[in-house]
């Protein structure tokens, strides 16, 4: 009976990743919002009722690919945190900062549709379940921990804030990162929608016949995100000490 069981759930999975591919490509040639689960199951020689017994209904579909999208993504920040901070202290934390936003980056120009679905257009009509938050929030917990990292090392200089904006930033800093200053946790916001505003840029044409030497660009651009939110790169301790004061 084992065996049967095994044979069947090996089935299921196989049969779910070929149903993920092939939706995948309907993304490419068609995007999110024409994503039809009938035209999947015409493409795999499936009657679409069988389909259903897989992924209920389009917006199931969606929000398994979403959710791979987003888990895929936070991998790549991850393993670029891990390489870059091995071993301990071996680079800045503004060049940690940069290796991670480069690694989001290369992800992101090597899936364009799935970058696509998760940072472009809201696909109308879908609404995404709370099953996407934790995956959706991997980078930015990287990007966190790089400059709670710093933060604990005292490599952090404190960015300056608006006055009007203190209240804001302490309710983010509640909800984000509670052991971080409140000016760091805003600055960092500003600077997570700067990334991939500059991803975004670059992946969906607004960069050309603008901008030749993306790549560069773009580690400039980050690098100085990094200094944004106080990260410290050649600046001596005594000025983080003067930041703070």
């Amino acid at each position: 009976m084992s065996t049967i069981r095994g044979a069947r759930e090996r089935a299921r999975v196989e049969v779910t990743a070929a149903i993920k591919d092939e939706a995948r490509k309907q993304l490419a040639a068609e995007g999110a919002a024409k994503l039809s689960l009938r035209a999947v199951a015409r493409e795999l020689g499936m009657v679409s009722s069988a389909l259903y017994r897989y992924f209920p209904s389009r917006d199931d579909l969606l929000t398994a690919l979403i959710v791979e999208a987003y888990d895929a993504v936070g991998e790549a920040a991850e393993t670029a945190r891990a390489e870059a901070g091995a071993p301990a202290g071996a680079i800045s934390p503004a060049a940690r900062w940069t290796a991670v936003s480069c690694a989001v980056r290369e992800w992101a120009l090597g899936h364009p549709h799935e970058y696509a679905l998760i940072y472009g257009s809201p696909v109308p009509g879908y609404a995404a379940p709370q099953d996407t938050v934790g995956p959706a929030s991997r980078v930015g917990q990287v990007l966190i921990s790089v400059v709670r990292d710093a933060h604990l090392a005292g490599g952090l200089a404190l960015p300056p804030v608006d006055p009007a904006l203190r209240p804001e930033a302490a309710r983010m800093a509640a909800d984000l990162a509670p052991d971080l200053p409140p000016a760091v946790v805003a600055a960092l916001v500003s600077a997570w929608a700067q990334l991939f505003g500059l991803i975004s840029f670059e992946l969906f044409g607004q960069f050309n016949r603008v901008v030749e030497a993306r790549e560069q660009l773009f580690r400039h651009a980050v690098h100085e995100l990094g200094h944004s939110v106080g990260l410290l790169d050649g600046r001596t301790s005594a000025a983080a000490d003067a930041a703070r004061a």
